[in-house]
């Protein structure tokens, strides 16, 4: 019996010696991310169009932020966390804050820039072209950031500090969801195939800028199958996908994996992974109850057929089961698929992140 309690008392103490080792090999794998800079749209907007009296692109109303900590709105396009959250917990990192709620602050401890509606041009829409940051307004923004982290820190000291940082870049959406609305000025200027390739060669540039100002290691999230989101399967009258808008989204991720490659050509030091989003939604819409998911197609929150007809605000319909639905609005995925997206980002897996892991890469 005393040989019995033994062996189970040194089995006890192995399995919580091996659960202290697993923890702080996590804490050494993240202790080498010092920031997160986070440049994008609504997917990963945690505040800044708040901010932004005239916009009309807002998160600020319910039931957005229903099942966020706080039961608040928060400016983020979700009924809770979204995506960028989920990134900062994975690195151990508190959530970057909104620019425009501090914009005379140093962050050292990093922060977004991104902003709903934002897209790769200066504007996706000259209507809302006060109402949104886009890309090459919010590295102007790093810009002021890094100058003044410079006079804080020093210029050596920054290098360091944004060399060990980490670049989320979610872009892209907006830029294909307004050339295909109707009456676009894009379609009457170029073709499908001009303009998304006049896309990525702007991207490029924009990351040049980026990196140019100290960024060393980027997160590059591709597009979702676009023409699967609730707003556009609602012109269809058998609810299916838009497959010329998911064409191009498809289109887009390809020519953007090319370019990144010819990127580290040219760039020293410049690392990267990317991350397949197209495919993993590809997987939630095929197989959704390994997932937990029940509802692909129709928004949580929302008015009409699809609930796309009208979109998320207090007029609207929310579900209760919102942990079963992939999409929260007409364009914006639940909290729950957030928080899977980013479990297979950093999973190790190669499956959906190339040409290195996330783990890889904030290692180097």
């Amino acid at each position: 019996m005393a040989s019995f309690l033994w062996h189970k008392l040194i089995s006890f103490y192995c399995f919580f010696l091996s659960l202290a080792v697993l923890l702080c090999y996590g804490r050494a794998e993240t202790s080498s991310v010092a920031a997160m800079y986070v440049f994008g749209d609504s997917l990963v907007d945690v505040g800044n169009n708040n901010y932004l009296s005239l916009s009309l692109i807002k998160a600020d109303i319910p039931y957005n932020g229903v099942d966020y900590p706080s039961k608040k709105a928060t400016g983020r396009f979700s009924n809770g966390k979204n995506a960028a959250d989920f990134i900062s917990e994975q690195l151990g990192l508190a959530t970057a804050p909104p620019y425009l709620s501090q914009p005379d602050s140093v962050f050292v401890k990093g922060v977004s820039f991104a902003s709903g509606g934002a897209g790769i041009f200066n504007t996706t829409d000259q209507s809302l072209l006060k109402g949104t940051i886009p890309l090459p307004h919010q590295v102007g923004y790093f810009s002021t950031v890094r100058q003044r982290l410079v006079k804080e820190m020093g210029s050596s000291a920054v290098q360091e500090h944004l060399s060990k940082s980490l670049f989320p870049v979610v872009i892209g959406n907006n830029d294909i969801i307004n050339y295909f609305n109707t009456g676009s000025d894009m379609q009457k200027k170029y073709t499908p195939q001009q303009y998304v390739t006049l896309m990525v060669s702007n991207l490029k540039e924009l990351l040049k800028g980026i990196y140019g100002l100290g960024a060393r290691r980027f997160l590059l999230v591709g597009l979702p199958p676009i023409g699967c989101a609730p707003k556009q399967r609602y012109t269809s009258a058998t609810n299916e996908c838009n497959e010329e808008v998911n064409n191009w989204s498809k289109k887009f991720n390809e020519e953007v994996r090319q370019m990144l490659p010819e990127l580290q050509v040219e760039l020293k030091d410049f690392r990267y992974s990317y991350f397949d989003t197209y495919s993993v939604f590809v997987d939630f819409i095929e197989n959704p109850a390994i997932y937990g998911f029940n509802e692909t197609k129709a928004a949580c929150c929302g008015l009409g057929k699809l609930r796309a007809k009208l979109p998320c605000t207090p007029l609207a319909l929310y579900c209760s089961d919102r942990n079963s639905h992939v999409f929260w609005d007409v364009y914006h995925p639940t909290e729950a698929a957030a928080r899977i997206f980013i479990s297979k980002l950093f999973d190790g897996s190669g499956d959906y992140v190339s040409p290195i892991t996330v783990k890889q890469l904030i290692s180097m």
